[in-house]
């Protein structure tokens, strides 16, 4: 029996969940998380990047082992009511073009009362970025090498937020990228409000090939 979780943790680690696998992969707990699923669900922005044939829709954090995930900083401890409720959604565009992902924040993420913490905003962008150069770094694997944050206006708590990313320039083992966080409109033709910008540097590691094998891309 004490091998069990073992086992299961090397199968999730040999056959990770494909991109398709993950959308299936969340059941809501509660009507609060059922709400926030459904919300961004039926949002205009999430119907027009499922309609575009150039972008692959995923959950990422759901790639991660069940086991893993109470030792990864966003797709376990971050994770539940009052922070991220519901696991990001995310669209990957052709080749690493660009990468956009929806995410609803919770009042347990705060710095200063009802404002999200700028760590928060900062761990966002650092993966959000990553992940939109994954595709063409090799063994999709990368490692920061810079990152640098321009804070433009508060993050309110209890809202969803829209990362959006683009990979700038590629040189064999590093990739340069640019993207902001802003709020995700609430009514037709309401313009959104950027929040922070990004711009960083990400290295694929010498030791990739292993790094591919062992952990899944998130």
């Amino acid at each position: 029996m004490a091998a069990a979780p073992a086992y299961e943790a090397a199968a999730a680690i040999l056959s990770p969940p494909s991109d398709a696998d993950t959308l299936d992969s969340f059941t809501p707990q509660d009507d609060d998380a059922r709400a926030k699923e459904d919300y961004i669900n039926a949002h205009p922005l999430t119907m027009s990047l499922r309609l575009n044939p150039d972008f692959t829709e995923s959950r990422p954090h759901l790639k991660i082992p069940p086991s893993w995930r109470k030792h990864n900083l966003t797709g376990g401890t971050l994770c539940g009511p009052g922070k991220m409720a519901i696991p990001p959604y995310s669209w990957t565009e052709r080749d690493g073009k660009s990468y956009v992902q929806i995410t609803h924040v919770g009042t347990d993420l705060c710095g200063h009362m009802g404002i999200i913490h700028g760590g928060f905003l900062a761990t966002m962008l650092d993966e959000g970025l990553a992940r939109c150069c994954f595709p063409v770094l090799p063994f999709n694997v990368g490692m920061t090498a810079k990152l640098e944050i321009n804070y433009k206006a508060p993050a309110m708590a209890d809202q969803y937020l829209v990362l959006r990313a683009t990979t700038v320039k590629v040189e064999g083992r590093k990739a340069w990228v640019e993207g902001h966080i802003e709020t995700l409109p609430t009514e037709e033709g309401q313009e959104p409000t950027i929040l922070a910008t990004a711009s960083a540097l990400y290295v694929s590691p010498k030791q990739a090939a292993m790094m591919a094998k062992v952990y899944p891309v998130n």
